[in-house]
């Protein structure tokens, strides 16, 4: 006769459990970082997307202006030593500086009033800083118009809209919060509150303005010249594997945190020049894209200055311009750590005709 066996206690014991549960937490300790790593480097490769958009962009508005890079003044400024009063009452109404049409009809712009440009409104005391491709001194001193690539002159070679997905890198959280409810509307422009997001990526402004503004044999002011407000064409860039041409503006990669408390309001975000870890997506002139390191920049600017560094009045020998802004340069006083010092990209020395990076060490 046979006898039936019956198995009881198929379960895991205690401690077979425990070896289980300890063997998965180790499998997720080794593959979080991966999986980390992956999701970052895609949100990079999303950023340096958005610039190769950009870049075909630039290249097809110097097609349209004869190989010009974008400019939001008038050339000739320097004629009235930049006195925008004096420019709109004498010789013209420059193009305004527009964003787009909201859906109810509503035109939004940086307006020039007055004079020739009477009908608009603005004038040149609020919005007259915003054409430059930036300020130097005075009430808006490091604004201008090398923030504002998603304006409607430029945003016409994208997709004609201030607000679309290719202005913003995807890490740039503060700025996202505010573009990012506009995304999907069809408006041009649209505001709520009168918040505006400025887009992640801003041009090189020292680029943008005649090469004299910025050169080696010292700062000169842009009203003393009479082309100092003509932006150069892109040919005329020397090194245009090493001159940056756009920029993520905030500091991205390797961030210690998203907002600088060094700034008032509280919704500013660190700038890229601001750690010396920083390594902002870069678009150069040659139209390659790439990572570009401050420790790079740093170094090449240690390189270029050679002996020149501690010589009276050859500082502007490094790659950047000391003769601008001093020795804090860009926003260097809000910076994260004593270690970055640099104004790569803002101030180049010679502006289209120098470089940012030495290349090749």
């Amino acid at each position: 006769m046979r006898t039936r066996h019956t198995r009881v206690g198929l379960g895991f014991t205690i401690v077979e459990l425990l070896v289980v549960i300890s063997i998965i937490a180790l499998l997720i300790a080794i593959l979080l970082p991966a999986i980390g790593k992956a999701r970052d480097a895609a949100l990079v490769t999303q950023s340096l997307g958005n610039l190769r958009n950009l870049g075909a962009a630039n290249a097809a508005y110097g097609a349209d202006w004869n190989d010009r890079q974008f400019t939001a003044c008038p050339d000739d400024a320097g004629l009235v030593n930049g006195n925008c009063q004096t420019y709109v009452t004498t010789i013209a109404c420059p193009p305004q500086q527009l964003l787009g049409w909201a859906a109810n009809g509503a035109m939004w712009g940086y307006f020039l009033g007055g004079g020739l440009c009477s009908g608009f409104p603005g004038s040149c005391g609020q919005n007259w800083s915003v054409y430059k491709p930036i300020e130097i001194g005075g009430p808006n001193d490091k604004f201008g118009s090398f923030r504002l690539p998603n304006v409607k002159s430029f945003a016409g070679y994208v997709n004609n809209k201030f607000y679309d997905p290719v202005y913003w890198a995807p890490k740039d959280k503060i700025n996202i919060n505010v573009a990012e409810k506009y995304w999907s509307l069809p408006d041009q422009f649209t505001t709520v509150n009168q918040e505006v997001s400025f887009s992640t990526y801003c041009w090189s402004p020292a680029a943008m303005w005649a090469p004299e503004i910025f050169s080696d044999k010292g700062y000169k002011n842009p009203n003393s010249v009479a082309g100092g407000y003509r932006s150069p064409a892109v040919g005329q860039s020397r090194y245009p594997d090493l001159k940056t041409r756009m920029i993520e503006h905030s500091w991205l990669q390797n961030a210690e945190g998203q907002v600088n408390p060094n700034f008032a309001g509280g919704n500013e975000p660190w700038y890229f020049n601001h750690g010396y870890n920083s390594a902002p997506a870069t678009l150069f002139f040659d139209g390659h894209i790439a990572i570009m390191s401050v420790a790079d920049a740093m170094e090449s600017d240690t390189r270029a200055k050679g002996n020149n560094a501690n010589v009276p009045g050859m500082a502007e020998k490094g790659l950047w311009h000391r003769g601008v802004w001093g020795a804090d340069g860009y926003y260097g006083a809000q910076s994260y750590d004593f270690l970055v010092d640099t104004s790569y990209h803002i101030a180049t020395t010679n502006g289209i005709l120098g470089r940012d990076t030495i290349g090749a060490k």
